[in-house]
């Protein structure tokens, strides 16, 4: 059996998940790989077929999306022409993590395409919105990645069709402990303005994991350091708490190693809006809003021990068995 598998490939999170579903895929096949997007430090360790440009985001240094650039590097004309010419004849089963190139594609020529995404929890009204929902934002999450059928994430099982998170297997077996640093994991925010503000809360110690760091360096109380995988996952085990965007697989690993956890949506990305409007329901701290309360926001939660309880099970296997017995 021949299979593939779009990713999306701007920001970190879906890449992640690839890891764990690529060798459950194997498992019926030869699995060939299609990632678009732009935007990520994630390496997979399986060949890349196809790299397409998609449609993603630039992250900005305020807390936002940097609107400019992401115009700029939209490429429409690129974009229709990967939608027309990418081969799906050759594939028994295609898999979508909310890749546009062929979800669309598949749409368009009428052939069958499985979701497993976090971004397909939307489809429900079931799961959170935050309080000002957006109607354009509701039509980006649903149309980005059509999809006929769909499998999805989230932090909780708001539907019949939403699972748990996936939770990579260097996470699970991975044994937390509590040291004296806190985790920062905030990419449209810049190494400047994080110092600025964090350096201020003298009794922590800040361990700041930045996009656009090239080497370890420290200012005060204040290290930043290049994002690395491995890196991440060690100083997020052994944390105090965790600050971070409102994505998903990030926060998702910190409530399951037990770890207090401290979100700050990013402003004109409405997904991690809602992402915050779940965490917030199940008693995560949230941020909403980037200003001169920024910092006694974050004293209030170092001073807070509060940790949220979930229940992740590993369902990956299933859900994959799932989908290959109902063909």
């Amino acid at each position: 059996m021949k299979i593939l598998f779009g990713i999306q490939g701007t920001g970190n999170g879906h890449l992640s998940r690839a890891k764990e579903i690529i060798p459950l895929l194997m498992q019926y096949g030869e699995v060939d790989l299609l990632i678009s997007g732009t935007d990520t430090e994630i390496n997979l360790p399986y060949p890349v077929k196809y790299r397409k440009h998609g449609i993603g985001f630039i992250f900005g240094k305020r807390g936002g999306i940097d609107f400019w650039k992401t115009v700029k590097g939209l490429k429409p004309i690129r974009l229709m022409n990967d939608i027309r010419t990418v081969d799906l004849k050759s594939y028994d089963i295609i898999f979508n993590d909310y890749e546009p190139v062929i979800a669309w594609a598949c749409k368009l020529r009428g052939i069958p395409c499985h979701g497993i995404s976090h971004q397909g929890a939307y489809l429900s009204s079931k799961s959170p919105r935050p309080k000002n929902k957006k109607l354009y934002g509701e039509f980006f999450l649903k149309n980005y990645a059509p999809v006929s059928s769909i499998n999805a994430f989230h932090f909780a099982k708001y539907d019949d069709f939403i699972h748990t998170p996936v939770i990579r297997n260097g996470i699970r077996q991975t044994i937390p402990t509590r040291k004296d640093h806190v985790a920062v994991y905030l990419p449209s925010l810049s190494e400047e303005r994080l110092i600025r503000t964090l350096s201020k809360i003298k009794t922590t110690h800040w361990k700041v994991f930045s996009k656009r760091a090239t080497k370890i360096y420290t200012e005060g109380n204040v290290t930043i350091h290049p994002v690395s995988g491995v890196e991440w996952e060690r100083t997020l085990a052994s944390c105090e708490g965790a600050l971070m965007g409102a994505g998903f697989e990030g926060p998702a690993e910190a409530l399951f190693l037990k770890k207090k956890l401290l979100v700050v949506p990013m402003s004109m990305q409405y997904e991690q809006q809602c992402n915050a409007a779940s965490l917030e329901e199940i008693g995560v701290h949230v941020v909403w809003k980037i200003n001169s309360t920024f910092e006694s926001q974050i004293r209030h939660w170092l001073h807070n021990d509060k940790t949220v309880s979930v229940h992740y099970p590993n369902e990956t296997i299933n859900i994959i068995q799932s989908i290959f017995n109902s063909i």
